[in-house]
């Protein structure tokens, strides 16, 4: 186990409880326009930056929009939600507040557009603590390409073998490890159903942060932090 000098964050599912909020706007924004949702959408735009995932919309359904009017019209969907009622994962800040007491950089590698990641971490209180935010459509390609995770970890000016990821997906659990770097896999109620294939593609997996507190005990990761 190599010691750990940088932390990266994907942010939905991951830092924050957000993924009911894109279930509904799927399905309200394509109801607008007469479809459904079809079956394996989730899957299909998976780890996809905001970008890609418009350009998806727009060439799997009959639409009267343009991608960049689809990314608005889903920012507009999300604003209020992200503001008032996405709140962080069980145990996000305190552990934050740890990592930050040792003096490990952190940041966020997120597939989300970067008005509403900016708008979310500073209502929840923190924005403080991430030295780099990137999304995917700052790079070449989305997750599982490594593209994103390799820009954030320039940023803080760590090398990638040092750096330890956390993601709630598959496809970004491949991204991080396609960049060279250690992940932890996230519980999440959106991806329950995928937790046999995130565990066996991550190094490590959490329920919640809690169980990552210094001096809790039984989770390996806990171990090496304290290590730090």
């Amino acid at each position: 186990m190599k010691q750990i000098r940088g932390v990266i964050f994907d942010l939905d599912g991951t830092l924050i409880d957000s993924m009911w909020v894109w279930e509904a706007i799927d399905q309200e924004f394509l109801g607008r326009y007469g479809y459904e949702v079809p079956e394996g959408l989730g899957r299909a735009i998976e780890g996809m930056s905001f970008t890609e995932t418009a350009q998806y919309f727009d060439s799997h359904f009959e639409l009267p929009l343009s991608v960049e009017e689809i990314k608005t019209c889903w920012n507009e969907m999300a604003y209020e939600k992200y503001c008032h009622e996405v709140m962080l994962k069980k145990g996000v800040k305190s552990f934050l507040e740890r990592l930050a007491g040792q003096n490990i950089p952190m940041g966020i590698a997120t597939s989300n557009s970067r008005n509403l990641v900016e708008q979310v971490i500073a209502n929840r209180g923190i924005a403080g603590y991430f030295s780099s935010i990137a999304t995917a459509c700052e790079v070449k390609a989305g997750k599982p390409a490594p593209d994103i995770y390799r820009k954030v970890a320039e940023d803080l000016g760590v090398e990638s073998k040092y750096c330890l990821v956390f993601e709630d997906v598959p496809a970004g659990i491949l991204a991080g490890k396609a960049a060279g770097m250690q992940v932890c896999a996230v519980e999440d109620t959106f991806s329950r159903d995928l937790k046999e294939e995130k565990i066996r593609l991550a190094d490590y997996y959490i329920t919640d942060y809690d169980e990552l507190e210094s001096g809790r005990g039984g989770h390996p990761l806990a171990g090496v932090l304290d290590m730090q």
